[in-house]
Protein backbone atom coordinates (compact mmCIF):
# COMPACT_ATOMS: atom_id res chain seq x y z
CA UNK A 1 0.00 0.00 0.00
CA UNK A 2 1.27 3.26 -1.15
CA UNK A 3 1.43 5.77 1.94
CA UNK A 4 2.92 9.16 -0.04
CA UNK A 5 3.76 10.31 -3.41
CA UNK A 6 6.06 12.55 -4.03
CA UNK A 7 5.88 14.12 -7.84
CA UNK A 8 8.65 16.40 -9.24
CA UNK A 9 9.43 18.09 -5.69
CA UNK A 10 11.44 20.84 -5.49
CA UNK A 11 12.44 23.29 -3.13
CA UNK A 12 14.59 26.56 -3.29
CA UNK A 13 15.33 28.59 0.00
CA UNK A 14 17.62 31.43 -1.19
CA UNK A 15 19.60 28.55 -3.38
CA UNK A 16 17.88 25.37 -5.02
CA UNK A 17 18.39 22.96 -2.15
CA UNK A 18 16.53 20.19 -4.47
CA UNK A 19 14.44 19.62 -8.14
CA UNK A 20 12.39 17.02 -9.62
CA UNK A 21 12.34 14.43 -6.95
CA UNK A 22 9.40 11.32 -7.10
CA UNK A 23 9.61 8.77 -5.37
CA UNK A 24 6.83 6.76 -3.35
CA UNK A 25 6.90 5.23 -0.24
CA UNK A 26 4.81 2.25 0.63
CA UNK A 27 3.83 0.17 4.16
CA UNK A 28 7.10 -0.91 5.81
CA UNK A 29 9.43 0.78 4.09
CA UNK A 30 12.59 1.89 5.53
CA UNK A 31 14.15 4.43 3.89
CA UNK A 32 17.84 6.21 4.54
CA UNK A 33 17.87 10.25 3.79
CA UNK A 34 21.51 11.13 3.20
CA UNK A 35 22.57 14.15 2.20
CA UNK A 36 25.21 16.87 3.39
CA UNK A 37 24.93 19.95 6.24
CA UNK A 38 22.10 22.52 4.91
CA UNK A 39 21.32 20.34 1.73
CA UNK A 40 17.61 20.03 2.47
CA UNK A 41 17.09 16.92 4.65
CA UNK A 42 15.23 18.51 7.29
CA UNK A 43 13.44 20.73 4.72
CA UNK A 44 12.60 17.56 2.43
CA UNK A 45 11.09 16.09 6.03
CA UNK A 46 8.91 19.01 6.73
CA UNK A 47 7.25 18.88 3.65
CA UNK A 48 6.52 15.58 3.77
CA UNK A 49 4.45 16.52 7.20
CA UNK A 50 2.99 19.25 5.25
CA UNK A 51 4.39 22.51 7.70
CA UNK A 52 6.54 23.34 4.35
CA UNK A 53 4.89 23.81 1.31
CA UNK A 54 7.31 22.72 -1.75
CA UNK A 55 8.66 25.08 -4.31
CA UNK A 56 7.36 23.28 -7.17
CA UNK A 57 5.91 19.64 -7.89
CA UNK A 58 3.17 17.94 -5.27
CA UNK A 59 2.79 15.58 -2.98
CA UNK A 60 0.04 12.70 -2.76
CA UNK A 61 -0.85 11.19 0.87
CA UNK A 62 -3.11 8.50 1.34
CA UNK A 63 -6.56 8.99 2.97
CA UNK A 64 -6.22 9.26 6.77
CA UNK A 65 -2.55 9.20 6.79
CA UNK A 66 -1.04 9.18 10.44
CA UNK A 67 2.17 11.00 10.29
CA UNK A 68 4.74 11.20 13.42
CA UNK A 69 7.43 13.63 13.07
CA UNK A 70 10.89 13.41 15.64
CA UNK A 71 12.40 16.67 14.76
CA UNK A 72 16.49 17.24 15.84
CA UNK A 73 15.77 20.03 18.66
CA UNK A 74 13.18 19.26 21.20
CA UNK A 75 10.24 21.98 20.51
CA UNK A 76 10.66 24.67 23.17
CA UNK A 77 6.28 24.66 23.36
CA UNK A 78 7.47 20.68 24.63
CA UNK A 79 10.35 21.72 27.41
CA UNK A 80 7.70 23.22 29.89
CA UNK A 81 5.82 19.80 30.03
CA UNK A 82 6.10 16.56 32.66
CA UNK A 83 7.45 13.67 30.33
CA UNK A 84 4.48 11.38 31.40
CA UNK A 85 2.09 14.00 29.88
CA UNK A 86 3.61 14.90 26.77
CA UNK A 87 2.93 10.68 26.28
CA UNK A 88 -0.35 10.69 27.32
CA UNK A 89 -1.44 13.43 25.75
CA UNK A 90 -0.14 11.55 22.15
CA UNK A 91 -3.45 9.01 22.96
CA UNK A 92 -7.01 9.79 22.08
CA UNK A 93 -8.72 11.52 24.70
CA UNK A 94 -11.75 9.07 25.41
CA UNK A 95 -9.37 6.16 25.80
CA UNK A 96 -6.74 8.03 27.74
CA UNK A 97 -8.17 7.13 30.92
CA UNK A 98 -8.25 3.33 30.12
CA UNK A 99 -5.27 3.06 27.90
CA UNK A 100 -2.70 5.07 30.14
CA UNK A 101 -0.47 2.24 31.04
CA UNK A 102 0.89 2.63 27.45
CA UNK A 103 2.79 5.10 28.68
CA UNK A 104 4.83 3.34 31.06
CA UNK A 105 5.15 0.44 28.65
CA UNK A 106 6.09 3.12 25.23
CA UNK A 107 8.95 4.75 27.79
CA UNK A 108 10.32 0.98 29.37
CA UNK A 109 10.83 0.18 25.35
CA UNK A 110 13.15 3.10 25.41
CA UNK A 111 14.92 2.27 29.06
CA UNK A 112 13.92 5.63 30.02
CA UNK A 113 14.10 5.21 34.33
CA UNK A 114 11.44 6.41 36.65
CA UNK A 115 12.80 9.07 38.11
CA UNK A 116 12.61 10.96 34.93
CA UNK A 117 9.37 10.75 34.14
CA UNK A 118 8.06 13.03 36.05
CA UNK A 119 9.93 15.57 35.31
CA UNK A 120 9.82 18.02 33.03
CA UNK A 121 11.49 16.96 29.50
CA UNK A 122 13.59 20.35 30.01
CA UNK A 123 14.96 19.38 32.57
CA UNK A 124 16.58 15.94 30.67
CA UNK A 125 19.56 15.85 29.10
CA UNK A 126 19.83 15.63 25.53
CA UNK A 127 19.74 12.11 24.65
CA UNK A 128 17.16 11.18 27.26
CA UNK A 129 14.95 13.91 25.44
CA UNK A 130 15.57 12.50 22.19
CA UNK A 131 14.68 8.95 23.55
CA UNK A 132 11.06 10.62 25.32
CA UNK A 133 10.00 11.96 21.85
CA UNK A 134 11.14 9.05 19.95
CA UNK A 135 8.82 7.06 22.77
CA UNK A 136 6.03 10.10 21.84
CA UNK A 137 5.78 9.50 18.41
CA UNK A 138 5.77 5.91 18.83
CA UNK A 139 2.96 5.41 21.21
CA UNK A 140 0.57 7.69 18.24
CA UNK A 141 1.15 4.35 16.22
CA UNK A 142 1.50 6.65 13.07
CA UNK A 143 1.93 4.92 9.59
CA UNK A 144 4.87 7.12 8.68
CA UNK A 145 7.58 8.14 10.93
CA UNK A 146 9.79 10.56 10.22
CA UNK A 147 12.87 11.00 12.33
CA UNK A 148 15.37 13.79 12.06
CA UNK A 149 19.12 12.90 13.33
CA UNK A 150 17.79 10.11 15.38
CA UNK A 151 21.46 9.52 17.21
CA UNK A 152 22.00 12.95 18.01
CA UNK A 153 23.22 13.07 21.67
CA UNK A 154 22.83 9.19 22.12
CA UNK A 155 25.70 6.86 23.32
CA UNK A 156 26.57 3.86 21.97
CA UNK A 157 24.43 1.98 24.27
CA UNK A 158 21.83 4.22 23.47
CA UNK A 159 22.10 3.85 19.74
CA UNK A 160 21.85 -0.53 19.86
CA UNK A 161 18.81 0.41 22.35
CA UNK A 162 17.14 2.34 19.08
CA UNK A 163 17.90 -0.07 16.65
CA UNK A 164 16.30 -2.49 18.55
CA UNK A 165 13.35 -0.27 19.00
CA UNK A 166 13.38 0.28 15.37
CA UNK A 167 13.22 -3.31 14.64
CA UNK A 168 10.33 -3.76 16.89
CA UNK A 169 8.09 -1.19 15.12
CA UNK A 170 4.99 -2.84 13.43
CA UNK A 171 6.04 -4.54 10.17
CA UNK A 172 3.47 -1.85 8.44
CA UNK A 173 5.07 0.85 9.85
CA UNK A 174 7.11 2.68 7.47
CA UNK A 175 10.15 4.34 8.58
CA UNK A 176 11.95 7.83 6.72
CA UNK A 177 15.34 8.62 8.56
CA UNK A 178 18.32 11.38 7.90
CA UNK A 179 21.56 10.24 9.78
CA UNK A 180 25.32 10.79 9.18
CA UNK A 181 25.84 7.90 10.90
CA UNK A 182 26.65 5.08 8.29
CA UNK A 183 26.82 1.98 10.60
CA UNK A 184 23.10 2.90 11.88
CA UNK A 185 21.86 3.49 8.25
CA UNK A 186 22.97 0.24 7.92
CA UNK A 187 21.27 -1.34 10.48
CA UNK A 188 18.27 0.36 10.08
CA UNK A 189 16.93 1.15 6.74
CA UNK A 190 16.94 -0.71 3.42
CA UNK A 191 16.34 1.62 0.53
CA UNK A 192 18.52 4.88 0.40
CA UNK A 193 17.49 8.24 -0.84
CA UNK A 194 20.97 10.26 -1.62
CA UNK A 195 19.41 14.12 -1.90
CA UNK A 196 21.19 16.44 -4.35
CA UNK A 197 20.37 19.80 -5.77
CA UNK A 198 19.98 18.01 -9.46
CA UNK A 199 19.16 14.33 -9.99
CA UNK A 200 18.55 12.95 -6.56
CA UNK A 201 19.28 9.21 -6.41
CA UNK A 202 17.02 6.36 -5.01
CA UNK A 203 18.44 2.70 -4.40
CA UNK A 204 16.77 -0.67 -3.10
CA UNK A 205 19.93 -0.89 -0.73
CA UNK A 206 21.23 0.05 2.60
CA UNK A 207 23.45 2.57 3.17
CA UNK A 208 26.91 0.88 2.31
CA UNK A 209 25.94 -0.52 -0.63
CA UNK A 210 24.04 1.79 -2.31
CA UNK A 211 26.99 4.66 -1.79
CA UNK A 212 29.38 1.91 -3.90
CA UNK A 213 26.98 1.83 -6.68
CA UNK A 214 26.41 5.50 -6.41
CA UNK A 215 29.67 6.23 -6.80
CA UNK A 216 29.98 3.57 -9.55
CA UNK A 217 27.51 5.58 -11.19
CA UNK A 218 29.10 8.86 -10.41
CA UNK A 219 32.40 7.46 -12.01
CA UNK A 220 31.00 6.00 -15.22
CA UNK A 221 28.88 9.58 -15.60
CA UNK A 222 32.09 11.24 -15.16
CA UNK A 223 33.81 8.74 -17.90
CA UNK A 224 30.96 9.38 -20.37
CA UNK A 225 31.19 12.76 -19.96
CA UNK A 226 34.75 13.29 -20.92
CA UNK A 227 33.57 11.28 -23.90
CA UNK A 228 31.43 13.39 -25.33
CA UNK A 229 33.44 16.51 -24.68
CA UNK A 230 36.04 14.73 -27.09
CA UNK A 231 33.59 14.37 -29.79
CA UNK A 232 32.75 17.72 -29.30
CA UNK A 233 35.92 18.99 -29.15
CA UNK A 234 36.88 16.97 -32.14
CA UNK A 235 33.46 18.30 -34.14
CA UNK A 236 34.55 21.86 -33.66
CA UNK A 237 37.98 21.30 -35.17
CA UNK A 238 36.50 19.53 -38.21
CA UNK A 239 33.81 22.45 -38.53
CA UNK A 240 36.52 25.17 -38.71
CA UNK A 241 38.21 22.58 -41.12
CA UNK A 242 35.45 22.74 -43.68
CA UNK A 243 34.71 25.76 -43.11
CA UNK A 244 38.42 27.63 -44.01
CA UNK A 245 37.93 24.95 -47.43
CA UNK A 246 34.80 26.33 -47.90
CA UNK A 247 35.79 30.21 -47.63
CA UNK A 248 38.57 29.46 -49.79
CA UNK A 249 36.97 27.51 -52.37
CA UNK A 250 33.73 29.40 -52.26
CA UNK A 251 31.70 25.77 -51.88
CA UNK A 252 28.36 26.76 -50.31
CA UNK A 253 27.93 22.88 -49.68
CA UNK A 254 30.84 23.11 -47.45
CA UNK A 255 29.71 25.92 -45.46
CA UNK A 256 26.31 24.08 -44.55
CA UNK A 257 28.15 21.21 -43.55
CA UNK A 258 30.09 23.29 -41.40
CA UNK A 259 27.27 25.18 -39.54
CA UNK A 260 25.53 21.37 -39.55
CA UNK A 261 28.61 19.66 -37.51
CA UNK A 262 28.84 23.25 -35.11
CA UNK A 263 24.88 22.81 -34.10
CA UNK A 264 25.34 19.00 -33.59
CA UNK A 265 28.29 19.81 -30.71
CA UNK A 266 26.21 22.46 -29.74
CA UNK A 267 23.80 19.97 -29.05
CA UNK A 268 25.92 17.22 -27.44
CA UNK A 269 27.41 19.39 -25.01
CA UNK A 270 24.31 21.02 -23.92
CA UNK A 271 23.36 17.28 -22.79
CA UNK A 272 26.15 16.31 -22.03
CA UNK A 273 25.83 15.40 -18.07
CA UNK A 274 28.98 16.48 -15.75
CA UNK A 275 29.77 14.43 -13.14
CA UNK A 276 28.29 14.77 -9.99
CA UNK A 277 30.22 17.19 -7.48
CA UNK A 278 29.11 17.68 -4.07
CA UNK A 279 28.65 21.54 -2.96
CA UNK A 280 31.17 20.90 -0.92
CA UNK A 281 30.38 22.52 2.48
CA UNK A 282 34.72 23.11 3.11
CA UNK A 283 37.31 20.58 3.49
CA UNK A 284 39.20 19.00 6.49
CA UNK A 285 42.60 19.11 6.54
CA UNK A 286 45.20 18.34 9.21
CA UNK A 287 49.16 19.12 9.59
CA UNK A 288 51.56 17.89 11.88
CA UNK A 289 55.18 19.07 13.39
CA UNK A 290 57.53 16.32 12.82
CA UNK A 291 59.32 14.71 15.62
CA UNK A 292 61.17 11.23 15.82
CA UNK A 293 60.64 10.53 20.02
CA UNK A 294 59.89 6.80 20.01
CA UNK A 295 56.52 7.75 23.00
CA UNK A 296 55.13 10.64 22.76
CA UNK A 297 53.17 10.10 25.69
CA UNK A 298 53.94 7.65 28.75
CA UNK A 299 51.85 6.38 31.12
CA UNK A 300 52.48 4.33 34.43
CA UNK A 301 49.88 2.94 36.02
CA UNK A 302 48.08 6.48 36.35
CA UNK A 303 44.72 6.46 38.23
CA UNK A 304 41.45 7.61 37.01
CA UNK A 305 39.48 8.98 39.74
CA UNK A 306 36.00 10.77 40.20
CA UNK A 307 36.17 14.59 41.61
CA UNK A 308 35.43 13.25 44.91
CA UNK A 309 38.57 10.47 44.84
CA UNK A 310 36.46 7.84 43.57
CA UNK A 311 38.47 5.41 41.55
CA UNK A 312 36.98 4.57 38.02
CA UNK A 313 40.11 2.73 36.89
CA UNK A 314 43.77 2.29 36.52
CA UNK A 315 45.81 2.89 33.04
CA UNK A 316 48.77 -0.01 33.79
CA UNK A 317 51.85 1.22 32.15
CA UNK A 318 51.00 2.50 28.75
CA UNK A 319 52.22 4.66 26.03
CA UNK A 320 51.51 6.70 22.68
CA UNK A 321 53.72 6.61 19.84
CA UNK A 322 54.15 8.69 16.22
CA UNK A 323 51.17 7.11 14.14
CA UNK A 324 49.49 5.71 16.82
CA UNK A 325 45.55 6.57 16.90
CA UNK A 326 44.71 4.89 19.18
CA UNK A 327 40.79 4.60 19.76
CA UNK A 328 39.73 4.77 23.79
CA UNK A 329 36.25 2.33 24.42
CA UNK A 330 34.14 2.29 27.46
CA UNK A 331 30.34 2.58 28.63
CA UNK A 332 29.09 5.46 29.66
CA UNK A 333 30.74 6.71 33.01
CA UNK A 334 33.56 4.51 32.68
CA UNK A 335 36.01 7.49 33.21
CA UNK A 336 36.60 8.38 29.09
CA UNK A 337 36.19 11.86 29.85
CA UNK A 338 38.36 12.28 33.07
CA UNK A 339 41.13 10.09 31.34
CA UNK A 340 41.40 12.48 28.40
CA UNK A 341 40.66 15.81 30.72
CA UNK A 342 43.85 14.23 32.69
CA UNK A 343 45.71 13.85 29.52
CA UNK A 344 45.17 17.07 28.28
CA UNK A 345 46.62 18.96 31.87
CA UNK A 346 49.25 16.85 31.80
CA UNK A 347 50.43 17.36 28.41
CA UNK A 348 49.65 21.54 29.31
CA UNK A 349 52.26 21.21 31.97
CA UNK A 350 50.03 20.28 35.06
CA UNK A 351 50.90 17.82 37.34
CA UNK A 352 49.39 14.47 36.81
CA UNK A 353 51.00 11.66 38.92
CA UNK A 354 51.87 8.62 36.12
CA UNK A 355 51.41 10.84 32.95
CA UNK A 356 54.68 12.21 31.05
CA UNK A 357 54.08 13.95 27.59
CA UNK A 358 57.75 14.18 26.14
CA UNK A 359 58.73 18.11 25.35
CA UNK A 360 58.58 17.88 21.56
CA UNK A 361 54.75 17.21 21.49
CA UNK A 362 52.95 19.52 20.45
CA UNK A 363 49.16 18.92 21.54
CA UNK A 364 45.66 19.42 19.00
CA UNK A 365 43.16 19.22 21.18
CA UNK A 366 38.96 19.16 20.40
CA UNK A 367 36.47 18.66 23.39
CA UNK A 368 33.09 17.44 22.56
CA UNK A 369 31.06 20.75 23.24
CA UNK A 370 33.92 22.34 21.27
CA UNK A 371 34.59 24.77 24.10
CA UNK A 372 37.65 25.49 23.17
CA UNK A 373 35.82 27.89 21.08
CA UNK A 374 35.01 30.87 22.33
CA UNK A 375 31.25 31.73 21.30
CA UNK A 376 31.37 35.47 21.75
CA UNK A 377 34.21 35.69 19.26
CA UNK A 378 34.02 35.89 15.28
CA UNK A 379 35.01 33.06 13.51
CA UNK A 380 37.75 35.64 11.29
CA UNK A 381 38.57 36.98 15.08
CA UNK A 382 39.41 33.61 16.36
CA UNK A 383 41.94 32.75 12.99
CA UNK A 384 43.60 35.85 12.42
CA UNK A 385 44.43 36.80 15.81
CA UNK A 386 45.11 33.01 17.01
CA UNK A 387 47.60 32.81 14.05
CA UNK A 388 48.89 35.87 13.17
CA UNK A 389 47.43 35.74 10.14
CA UNK A 390 46.06 38.93 7.81
CA UNK A 391 42.55 39.20 6.82
CA UNK A 392 42.35 38.31 3.42
CA UNK A 393 44.40 35.09 4.31
CA UNK A 394 41.88 34.46 7.14
CA UNK A 395 38.69 34.79 5.17
CA UNK A 396 40.65 32.36 2.24
CA UNK A 397 41.27 29.98 5.06
CA UNK A 398 37.57 30.33 6.43
CA UNK A 399 35.65 29.97 2.77
CA UNK A 400 37.66 26.74 2.83
CA UNK A 401 36.46 24.92 5.78
CA UNK A 402 33.31 25.89 4.61
CA UNK A 403 32.24 28.97 6.69
CA UNK A 404 30.43 31.68 4.27
CA UNK A 405 31.98 34.80 3.98
CA UNK A 406 28.46 36.41 5.94
CA UNK A 407 29.37 34.08 8.59
CA UNK A 408 32.66 34.39 9.14
CA UNK A 409 32.15 38.18 11.55
CA UNK A 410 29.11 36.16 13.08
CA UNK A 411 29.69 35.26 17.02
CA UNK A 412 31.03 31.57 16.89
CA UNK A 413 28.07 30.50 19.06
CA UNK A 414 25.84 31.31 16.21
CA UNK A 415 26.65 28.71 13.93
CA UNK A 416 25.82 25.35 13.08
CA UNK A 417 27.37 22.45 14.93
CA UNK A 418 28.69 21.02 11.52
CA UNK A 419 29.98 24.41 11.07
CA UNK A 420 31.87 25.08 14.61
CA UNK A 421 32.97 21.55 14.00
CA UNK A 422 35.31 22.67 10.75
CA UNK A 423 36.08 25.88 12.60
CA UNK A 424 37.71 23.03 15.00
CA UNK A 425 39.48 21.28 12.84
CA UNK A 426 40.39 24.60 11.14
CA UNK A 427 42.51 25.59 14.14
CA UNK A 428 43.86 22.33 14.45
CA UNK A 429 45.57 21.96 11.12
CA UNK A 430 46.94 25.67 12.06
CA UNK A 431 48.38 25.31 15.46
CA UNK A 432 50.06 21.84 12.84
CA UNK A 433 49.83 19.83 16.49
CA UNK A 434 51.89 16.16 16.10
CA UNK A 435 49.65 14.79 18.61
CA UNK A 436 45.77 15.28 18.28
CA UNK A 437 43.01 14.74 21.56
CA UNK A 438 39.69 14.28 20.33
CA UNK A 439 36.69 13.34 22.01
CA UNK A 440 33.75 12.30 19.83
CA UNK A 441 35.19 14.72 16.61
CA UNK A 442 32.45 13.13 13.86
CA UNK A 443 29.40 14.34 16.42
CA UNK A 444 28.32 17.31 14.28
CA UNK A 445 30.13 16.58 10.77
CA UNK A 446 28.21 15.13 8.02
CA UNK A 447 29.18 11.87 6.08
CA UNK A 448 31.49 13.99 3.34
CA UNK A 449 33.10 15.71 6.76
CA UNK A 450 33.64 12.50 8.56
CA UNK A 451 35.38 10.81 5.63
CA UNK A 452 37.44 13.89 5.09
CA UNK A 453 38.68 13.94 8.93
CA UNK A 454 39.23 10.31 8.19
CA UNK A 455 41.16 10.42 5.04
CA UNK A 456 43.46 13.38 6.52
CA UNK A 457 43.59 11.31 10.15
CA UNK A 458 45.32 8.43 7.85
CA UNK A 459 46.89 9.63 5.11
CA UNK A 460 49.11 11.79 7.68
CA UNK A 461 49.79 9.07 10.11
CA UNK A 462 48.80 11.31 12.43
CA UNK A 463 49.21 10.27 16.32
CA UNK A 464 45.65 10.77 18.16
CA UNK A 465 43.87 9.59 21.04
CA UNK A 466 40.08 9.44 20.32
CA UNK A 467 36.93 8.76 21.76
CA UNK A 468 34.06 7.86 19.60
CA UNK A 469 30.40 6.72 19.32
CA UNK A 470 31.26 6.31 15.67
CA UNK A 471 31.22 2.50 14.72
CA UNK A 472 32.45 3.56 11.25
CA UNK A 473 34.80 5.82 11.97
CA UNK A 474 36.29 4.32 14.94
CA UNK A 475 36.58 1.00 12.01
CA UNK A 476 37.93 3.35 9.42
CA UNK A 477 41.03 5.24 11.61
CA UNK A 478 41.80 3.66 14.79
CA UNK A 479 45.06 1.33 14.60
CA UNK A 480 45.25 0.44 18.45
CA UNK A 481 42.36 0.24 20.72
CA UNK A 482 41.83 0.55 24.66
CA UNK A 483 39.23 -0.59 26.38
CA UNK A 484 38.25 0.40 30.40
CA UNK A 485 36.92 -3.04 31.80
CA UNK A 486 36.55 -3.35 35.10
CA UNK A 487 38.53 -0.93 36.33
CA UNK A 488 41.43 -1.27 34.65
CA UNK A 489 42.75 0.25 30.94
CA UNK A 490 43.59 -2.88 28.33
CA UNK A 491 45.09 -2.57 24.94
CA UNK A 492 42.00 -5.20 22.47
CA UNK A 493 42.95 -6.27 18.68
CA UNK A 494 39.88 -4.54 17.71
CA UNK A 495 36.45 -3.06 18.53
CA UNK A 496 33.59 -5.57 17.53
CA UNK A 497 33.54 -7.43 20.93
CA UNK A 498 32.76 -4.05 22.27
CA UNK A 499 30.27 -3.02 20.03
CA UNK A 500 28.68 -6.22 20.33
CA UNK A 501 28.65 -6.45 24.40
CA UNK A 502 27.44 -2.96 24.40
CA UNK A 503 24.52 -2.84 22.26
CA UNK A 504 23.33 -6.43 23.15
CA UNK A 505 23.11 -5.11 26.85
CA UNK A 506 20.79 -2.56 25.91
CA UNK A 507 18.55 -4.39 23.22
Amino acid sequence: MTLITLRNLGVTLGAPLFADLSLSVAAGDRLGLVAANGRGKSTLLRCLTGSLEPTAGEITRSRGLRIGHVEQDAPPDLLDQPVEQLLLDMLPADRRDTEHWRVAVALDALSVPEELRSRLLGQLSGGWQRLVLLARAGIAEPDLLLLDEPTNHLDLARIGLLESWLAALPRDMAVILSSHDRAFLDATTSRTLFLRQERSQLFALPYSPARATLDENDAATARQHERDLKVVQQMRRQAAKLSNIGVNSGSDLLLSKTKQLKRRADELEAVARPAHRERSAGAIRLASSATHVRALVEIDDAAVETPDGRLLFRSGRRWIGPGDRIVLLGLNGAGKSRFIAMLHAAIRGEDRPGIRATPSLVLGHASQSLAELPDADTPHGLISRAFDVGDQPARGLLAGAGIAIERQVEPIGALSGGQRARLAMLALRLARPNFYLLDEPTNHLDIEGQEALEAELIAGETSCLLVSHDRSFVRTVGNRFWRIDKRRLVEIDGPEAFFRETMEAQG
